[in-house]
Protein backbone atom coordinates (compact mmCIF):
# COMPACT_ATOMS: atom_id res chain seq x y z
CA UNK A 1 0.00 0.00 0.00
CA UNK A 2 1.61 3.39 -1.18
CA UNK A 3 1.36 6.44 1.60
CA UNK A 4 -0.88 8.17 -0.41
CA UNK A 5 -3.63 5.37 0.17
CA UNK A 6 -2.93 5.37 3.81
CA UNK A 7 -4.44 8.61 3.97
CA UNK A 8 -7.54 8.77 2.10
CA UNK A 9 -10.60 9.16 3.95
CA UNK A 10 -13.73 6.67 4.10
CA UNK A 11 -16.82 7.65 2.74
CA UNK A 12 -19.59 8.64 5.35
CA UNK A 13 -22.17 8.08 3.35
CA UNK A 14 -21.37 4.56 2.26
CA UNK A 15 -20.48 3.42 6.36
CA UNK A 16 -23.83 4.46 7.48
CA UNK A 17 -26.13 3.83 4.36
CA UNK A 18 -24.32 1.48 2.28
CA UNK A 19 -24.53 3.49 -0.61
CA UNK A 20 -21.77 5.15 -2.61
CA UNK A 21 -22.35 9.06 -2.77
CA UNK A 22 -21.38 11.13 -5.92
CA UNK A 23 -17.81 11.53 -4.74
CA UNK A 24 -16.92 7.80 -4.19
CA UNK A 25 -13.91 7.13 -6.08
CA UNK A 26 -12.89 10.58 -6.41
CA UNK A 27 -9.55 10.19 -4.12
CA UNK A 28 -8.89 6.69 -5.79
CA UNK A 29 -8.80 8.51 -9.17
CA UNK A 30 -6.73 11.28 -8.05
CA UNK A 31 -4.45 9.10 -6.86
CA UNK A 32 -4.49 7.17 -10.07
CA UNK A 33 -4.37 10.27 -12.04
CA UNK A 34 -0.81 10.92 -10.55
CA UNK A 35 0.69 7.42 -11.14
CA UNK A 36 -0.16 8.25 -14.89
CA UNK A 37 -2.35 5.57 -15.18
CA UNK A 38 -5.41 7.85 -16.85
CA UNK A 39 -7.63 4.50 -17.98
CA UNK A 40 -7.53 3.33 -13.98
CA UNK A 41 -8.96 7.18 -13.23
CA UNK A 42 -11.45 7.80 -15.44
CA UNK A 43 -12.92 3.99 -14.44
CA UNK A 44 -12.78 5.24 -10.75
CA UNK A 45 -14.31 8.82 -11.39
CA UNK A 46 -14.98 9.99 -14.97
CA UNK A 47 -15.21 13.63 -14.12
CA UNK A 48 -11.87 13.74 -12.71
CA UNK A 49 -10.00 14.94 -16.05
CA UNK A 50 -12.59 17.78 -16.00
CA UNK A 51 -12.21 18.73 -12.41
CA UNK A 52 -8.46 18.93 -12.51
CA UNK A 53 -8.98 21.10 -15.80
CA UNK A 54 -10.93 23.29 -13.70
CA UNK A 55 -8.91 23.31 -10.36
CA UNK A 56 -5.89 23.92 -13.26
CA UNK A 57 -8.10 27.35 -14.73
CA UNK A 58 -9.13 28.46 -11.38
CA UNK A 59 -5.25 28.22 -10.37
CA UNK A 60 -3.95 30.40 -13.79
CA UNK A 61 -7.18 32.76 -12.60
CA UNK A 62 -5.80 33.49 -9.64
CA UNK A 63 -2.63 34.73 -11.25
CA UNK A 64 -3.67 36.02 -14.93
CA UNK A 65 -7.33 37.22 -15.66
CA UNK A 66 -9.15 36.36 -18.74
CA UNK A 67 -11.86 38.48 -20.43
CA UNK A 68 -14.27 35.70 -20.67
CA UNK A 69 -13.08 33.99 -17.14
CA UNK A 70 -16.80 33.81 -15.15
CA UNK A 71 -18.24 32.24 -18.49
CA UNK A 72 -15.49 29.49 -18.44
CA UNK A 73 -15.52 28.84 -14.84
CA UNK A 74 -19.42 28.32 -15.37
CA UNK A 75 -19.18 26.14 -18.42
CA UNK A 76 -16.78 23.98 -16.17
CA UNK A 77 -18.89 23.91 -13.46
CA UNK A 78 -22.01 22.86 -15.72
CA UNK A 79 -19.80 20.43 -17.19
CA UNK A 80 -18.07 18.44 -14.50
CA UNK A 81 -22.02 18.86 -12.64
CA UNK A 82 -23.65 16.73 -16.01
CA UNK A 83 -20.33 13.96 -16.24
CA UNK A 84 -20.94 13.68 -12.08
CA UNK A 85 -24.50 13.80 -12.05
CA UNK A 86 -24.73 11.56 -15.49
CA UNK A 87 -21.85 8.94 -14.11
CA UNK A 88 -23.25 8.38 -10.76
CA UNK A 89 -26.89 8.13 -11.89
CA UNK A 90 -25.21 4.87 -13.98
CA UNK A 91 -23.27 3.61 -10.79
CA UNK A 92 -26.67 3.32 -9.03
CA UNK A 93 -28.10 1.61 -11.96
CA UNK A 94 -25.76 -1.02 -11.53
CA UNK A 95 -25.48 -0.70 -8.57
CA UNK A 96 -29.40 -1.68 -7.93
CA UNK A 97 -29.65 -4.22 -10.74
Amino acid sequence: MSTLEEYMLPCLNKGLFGVDCTGCGAQRALVALIRGDFHAAFDLYPAIFTLALFAGFLIVNLFIKFKYDYTIKMALIFINAAIIGISYIIKMFHFFN
